[in-house]
Order: C-alpha cells, then structure tokens, then sequence
C-alpha cells in the first residue's frame, strides 16, 4: 500500500512538472477568484478502489468543503463520507462455510465553523460537527462550541492558526452483542453527554508552487471520553484545478466499550478538483 501511494504521487509530480509553466501564478489567479466571490473558495476529492477475483473488496471516500475568508469572516464547512465492502467467510445455519460480500465500513460526517474577525489575527468562532460510524466507537456524536481563534503565523508559504474554547457534546457508544440462549442479540448503549473543551490546530505550508501540506489537529477532552482526530495531506497539483492528493487521518478515543479498539487510521489517494 505504501509503495502505490508513493508510486502515485511520484507519478503526480512528475506530471505537473509537465505543466509547471501554467501553475507557476495558480495562487494569484485562486486569490483573484475568491475575492471576486466574497472570499468563498472550495474543493471536492474522491477515490474509488475495487479488487476482483480471489477476493472482492470496494471502498470509496468523499469529501467536500468550503471556506471563505475576507477581512470580516473566517468560515469552514465540510462534508466526508467513506464507505467499504469486502468478502468475508462466514459460517451459516447449517455450519457451512459460505463468502459474503459484506459492508465493513460505513461513516459520513459533516461540520461548519463560523468566525467573526475581531482584528487580523483574532476572531471568535463558532464550530459545530456530527458524525455517524455503523463500525465506530461511537455510533454517533454530535458537539457544540463557542470558542476563541488566532492566526499565529501568515505569509506566502505558511499558515498556522489555533481555535480553543468550551462546548458540549453527546453521543451514543456502539452497541455490544451479547449471546441470549445462544443467539447474538445486539443491546442499544445510552447516550451520554458532557462538556468538553474543543482545540483546534491547523497548519498549512506550500513546499513549491504546485505541491501543499496540511495537517489539522481536533481535540475535544471531556471527563468522560476525550476525542482526538488527526488529519495530514499532500498535495501535488497537475493543473490549475486538478490535483492528486495522499491522506493520512488518525481517530482515538480515549474510553472505549470492550471489545473495541480506541484509535482508527485511513489512509487515502484521492483526486481533487478546487473551485
């Protein structure tokens, strides 16, 4: 798996080496866009893999977001979705050993945060997110906040901005399978809720004017469960539009039923398209 992502990104840059003339000014005509449209940017990224024979497996993952930024706004939104099917044995009624072709993941979640600028580099934020996971160790949670933001660092290659603040957050732990008179029978969990803290750490840096990296940390720490997600990128551009984009994303929570692993990782190659 490592070598094919590094395959393709060797191929991406190597294709946008081909058109580094046309995307040697890609940000300043970006910029002149987003301007003209009240600062609103975005971007969508897909991958798709399937194998046959021997075996079957299909996963696919989405993502959408938009952004705005101009001398009043700082706002975010956001959109992902994965969802995987693999073969699996498994044993019937009658005790025979039968393939299934069966969903082993299924996740979508999506969010917003709106900041109004107090100066240049100050804001307060407002940031709301929900998530669903049939394979999680939540089935799903949804948090709340208000909270306080600053732009530590901007300049041409760099970006490094932090967001903290309190918030609320409920969820519902995964279900437990329990065997009654020798049948699996899953038992609903009660939701719970908590205040937390929320922290947000986001870094961006421009290596060259057609390759970007990304790394956005999310906490939010309660006295029950203390979430933790985070998300790196590399970004390699082939035209002003189209770029390819590796992944790396960890999830980890810190109480867990039994049973259930705490830290979850994906690694992505998808294709992005900018707007």
């Amino acid at each position: 798996m490592k070598k094919t992502l590094l395959a393709s990104l060797l191929l991406a840059t190597i294709a946008s080496s081909a058109v580094y003339a046309q995307d040697a000014a890609p940000d300043a005509a970006s910029a002149d866009s987003a301007a003209s449209h009240g600062g609103w940017s975005g971007s969508g990224e897909f991958g798709f893999a399937s194998s046959t024979g021997n075996s079957r497996s299909e996963n696919v993952n989405a993502k959408l977001g938009l952004n705005q930024e101009n001398e009043q706004w700082k706002n975010s939104f956001f959109l992902d979705g994965l969802r995987s099917k693999s073969q699996q044995k498994v044993v019937d009624a009658a005790g025979n050993t039968i393939k299934q072709f069966n969903t082993t993941a299924n996740r979508y979640d999506g969010g917003a945060s709106v900041g109004y600028k107090l100066d240049t580099r100050s804001y307060i934020v407002g940031a709301a997110r929900y998530e669903h996971d049939d394979f999680g160790a939540n089935l799903w949670q949804g948090i709340v906040s208000l909270g306080y933001g600053y732009i530590a660092l901007k300049d041409d290659r760099n970006e490094l901005s932090f967001e903290i603040g309190p918030g609320y957050k409920r969820y519902r732990p995964a279900d437990i399978d329990m065997v009654i008179n020798g049948v699996s029978v899953p038992q609903r969990q009660a939701t719970q809720g908590e205040m937390v803290a929320r922290g947000l750490v986001n870094y961006k840096y421009k290596l060259t004017s057609n390759t970007s990296f990304e790394n956005t940390l999310l906490m939010e720490a309660g006295s029950k469960n203390t979430y933790l997600q985070n998300d790196a990128g590399l970004a390699v551009s082939m035209t002003r539009k189209l770029a390819l984009k590796v992944g790396f994303q960890v999830r980890h929570n810190s109480d867990v039923l039994a049973g259930t692993r705490k830290t979850d990782t994906l690694t992505t190659t998808n294709l992005v398209y900018s707007f």
